[in-house]
């Protein structure tokens, strides 16, 4: 009998792990055209000291974005570089971070960087984007352990 408790419980965790929505794809916008995220954007790095990447492809919903951005013979400055209005922190020369950065809605976010550039300057990215999951999954959850708590108890009853 225990057992099938475990095996029940271990499924439903893997249940409510499947709620949440794994990493998304993007696709960058730059200067009106496509680019990879590690391409050389516009008429070159931080042209004109500023990169303004448009980032596409969120559904409905609300995200946790991370995203760290490096580069050579550039340097950003953290302090104007954002991601959606959040600012940046440098973690090293020529190295940006964003992390926790709260994404609602449906329209595309920015990535917004500025700093200077020396010639043949380039910069490389990752991000991930999270689904948070919403108030009813955490109330499925829930529901579901209780439920699992009354069936163990009754079944302790009826042993006894």
């Amino acid at each position: 009998m225990k057992l099938k408790s475990f095996v029940a419980g271990a499924l439903l965790a893997a249940a409510s792990v499947s709620a949440f929505a794994g990493d998304q794809g993007i696709v960058v916008i730059a200067d009106g055209n496509s680019h990879n995220f590690d391409a050389v954007v516009g008429d070159g790095v931080l042209s004109g000291g500023h990169d303004l990447i448009t980032l596409l492809g969120l559904g409905a919903g609300s995200y946790n974005i991370g995203l760290t951005v490096s580069g050579q013979k550039l340097s950003f400055n953290a302090v104007t570089s954002n991601l959606n209005g959040t600012t940046g922190s440098a973690f090293a020369v020529g190295g940006l971070k964003f992390f926790g950065v709260e994404y609602t809605g449906v329209g595309p976010f920015t990535l917004d960087l500025a700093g200077t550039a020396q010639a043949g300057a380039s910069y490389t990215g990752t991000y991930t984007v999270t689904a948070v999951p919403e108030p009813e999954t955490y109330g499925m959850l829930l529901g579901g352990l209780a439920l699992m708590g009354v069936v163990a108890r009754r079944k302790a009853k009826k042993a006894a």
